[in-house]
């Protein structure tokens, strides 16, 4: 088995069994797509996983989430198989993980949690870091007695990381405090990036905005001849990075945020609020999206509804079908409707016509690895933000026509 070696000690990566319900509505396929994006999560998390377990129901078991036979039927696979850790793909209550855990004899999270730990692994700056301790303490807080017996027999691994491993002791006033300090520190932190996005206020912004791990990194380096991390993984940056990018004559702001996804938990997302305002105040969305991914709709309309809630869904927006490269048309299997027919064998040529580029219009595709119509996408940016200029922002406008930018 392959090992992991963080800070000079060799850890096992966790084994890890997932689980999920089939509620009325969700196919096998939707749930089974569900699943696997948790694995990735788990795999983002260092763990490995072994199985899936589904059941379907008209609602979650309240006491349990899963029924008592299922429950049982995990719990013969955790011990025979000597499985590290359940990950459940809904939030689960704090009555929930204690009976859960009081019967497997495991460790349990569920995906908030699990996306969390991520989130914390991978902050960097101080900002980051205190958005995410301020999540993970708002989720520690009605689960304060399940974590500490929790914490006496398990310490570290997927889920642990963070303030939960070091604060065993802490109580709930203590947390509440914390929670209070790290808000006041974010206001300090927001306040300056207020000011440092008012220094820029005459410059159009354009935001990177999009499902995470569809190539948003990619394509900010590819625009701004930068060198922003971008890997395979999800989530593998958080912290937003702004460039000055010149088209033309007519320069812009361009920044990168954080990547969604479904069920995001909701105190991340308040969290991360004043990283989230580069995308409340971007004069552009660039919505990228990964063309090959086989459940690239539902990632839209997350994507869509995140921006809904967060009060941008109205803005000028250009949508970014990305990795044209990797894009192969479904084979049709049984498991395939007469609905699914036509666009799971729809080639790429032909998805460009179809109502789905049509709906999502103005709609570029690019291969941003192989740098692909990049100049189609360079080309409709700089269109869009010419017209921004020339309705928000004349004196300018006028300044680039007389006094042209220098691109070197």
């Amino acid at each position: 088995m392959t090992k992991i070696k963080l800070y000079d000690t060799e850890l096992k990566p966790e084994r890890a069994i997932l689980v999920g319900i089939i509620l009325p509505g969700t196919t096998d396929i939707q749930q089974r797509e569900y699943l696997d994006e948790l694995a990735f999560l788990v795999t983002t998390a260092g763990g490995i996983t072994e199985r899936y377990f589904t059941q379907r129901m008209q609602k979650p078991e309240r006491a349990t989430f899963v029924g008592t036979g299922k429950l049982e039927e995990i719990q013969t696979f955790v011990k025979a198989e000597e499985i590290d850790l359940v990950v459940f793909d809904d939030e689960l209550s704090p009555m929930q993980l204690r009976n859960i855990e009081a019967e497997l004899k495991v460790k349990v999270i569920d995906r908030s949690n699990l996306i969390l730990d991520i989130f914390a692994s991978r902050a960097q700056s101080a900002q980051a870091k205190a958005q995410v301790e301020l999540a993970q303490l708002q989720y520690m807080l009605p689960r304060l007695t399940r974590m500490w017996t929790h914490l006496e027999r398990q310490k570290g691994g997927i889920g642990m990381r963070g303030p939960g491993e070091s604060q065993i002791e802490t109580d709930r006033r203590i947390i509440k405090d914390k929670i209070v300090l790290l808000k006041e520190k974010l206001k300090l932190i927001d306040r300056q990036n207020e000011t440092q996005r008012k220094n820029r206020k005459d410059l159009v912004r354009v935001s990177l905005v999009g499902y995470t791990n569809v190539g948003k990194s990619t394509i900010m380096n590819m625009l701004s001849k930068s060198e922003v991390f971008a890997e395979n993984k999800l989530f593998a940056t958080l912290d937003t990075t702004v460039r000055k990018v010149v088209f033309e004559n007519v320069p812009f702001l361009l920044s990168d945020t954080v990547g969604f996804i479904r069920k995001l938990p909701h105190n991340l997302i308040e969290s991360f609020k004043s990283t989230l305002d580069e995308v409340r105040e971007a004069d552009i969305l660039l919505h990228v999206v990964d063309i090959s991914h086989p459940n690239f709709e539902d990632q839209i309309n997350t994507v869509n509804e995140t921006l809904k809630e967060m009060g941008a869904i109205d803005k000028t927006m250009i949508t970014v079908f990305n990795k044209i490269d990797a894009y192969k048309p479904t084979e049709i299997t049984e498991d395939w409707n007469v609905d699914n027919e036509v666009e799971a064998t729809m080639s790429l040529d032909d998805f460009k016509n179809s109502w789905m580029a049509k709906h999502n219009s103005p709609a570029i595709f690019i291969s941003a690895l192989n740098k692909e119509n990049a100049e189609d996408l360079r080309n409709r940016i700089y269109e869009e933000v010419k017209l921004v200029n020339q309705k928000i922002y004349p004196f300018n406008n006028f300044l680039y026509d007389k006094f042209p930018v220098d691109e070197n």
